[in-house]
């Protein structure tokens, strides 16, 4: 399979996920659980792209560093329920300190 291929059929994959949102029937969405299922799907996003984003490397391959750490930092930080300013300055100077010190 070729590269524009590839970028055809994800294209026409978003296109198609993003058309069937419009024509669901409103009162399938109307149930209690897919209420609180379609609150939670932007969270379950978002998370799932920090997870990606904090230990993707090169080639896709896992990788531990300084970003993982302030990772955890900020997920404790939300734990402990800090504003989120407080959970951002965290994060970053978790990182920041790290890589100070010579890690990568």
């Amino acid at each position: 399979m070729s590269l524009w291929t590839a970028v055809l059929l994800a294209s026409a994959a978003a296109f198609a996920t993003k058309y069937a949102g419009h024509v669901v029937p409103g009162h399938w969405l109307e149930g209690p659980r897919i209420s609180r299922v379609m609150a939670l799907m932007p969270i379950a996003l978002l998370a799932a792209l920090d997870a990606v984003q904090t230990v993707a490397g090169p080639g896709g391959r896992p990788v531990v560093d300084s970003r993982l750490a302030a990772l955890v930092v900020a997920a404790v930080a939300l734990r402990v329920r800090a504003p989120y300013i407080v959970v951002v300055i965290a994060g970053a100077a978790t990182a920041a300190g790290l890589r100070a010190l010579g890690l990568p």
